[in-house]
């Protein structure tokens, strides 16, 4: 059962987001269509916000999620950290320090250019890859972000 977001577990959440990031390089983003069928798609150029339950990320491919946005706004983010020393620890220990999967739920914006800041950010997490190729191929036409605002979360449901 989703919990609701507070000031007091935003910052977890937020890092519990950047180690799931860190080691798939993506996160999962969930929406339905007006019939309610649904349709998840990886996105890499996912942010949280640090000072208010919010994020965004930048409309580079997805054709899906703004087709479902338009009759249905609801979203639903995952976040599952990856990584192999992680679960060979916890394994190892038998608990998790820190949850495996965090879900957080909320509400898709309109599309809008982004602003400097938001570009700035998506440069700094691309880095070089930018420059390269491929990158200018992938990443080389970021107009589009969309916000999302948050109001509830959930956990993994597995031992601590």
């Amino acid at each position: 059962m989703p919990s609701p977001i507070t000031p007091e577990n935003w910052p977890t959440i937020r890092q519990n987001f950047r180690h799931g990031f860190a080691t798939n390089l993506h996160v999962s983003i969930a929406t339905a269509d007006a019939e309610g069928q649904p349709n998840v798609t990886p996105i890499g150029s996912f942010f949280l916000n640090r000072d208010d339950f919010s994020g965004f990320y930048f409309e580079i491919f997805s054709q899906t999620i703004p087709r479902n946005a338009a009759t249905n706004p609801k979203v639903c983010i995952m976040a599952v950290n990856s990584g192999k020393w992680y679960w060979l620890k916890s394994m190892l220990f038998g608990q998790f320090n820190t949850p495996p999967m965090t879900k957080i739920y909320g509400t898709i914006g309109e599309r809008r250019a982004p602003t400097s800041a938001e570009i700035e950010r998506g440069n700094r997490r691309l880095g070089g890859m930018k420059v390269l190729p491929g990158g200018k191929k992938l990443f080389g036409n970021m107009a589009f972000v969309r916000e999302v605002h948050f109001h509830t979360f959930e956990l993994a449901k597995l031992p601590m």
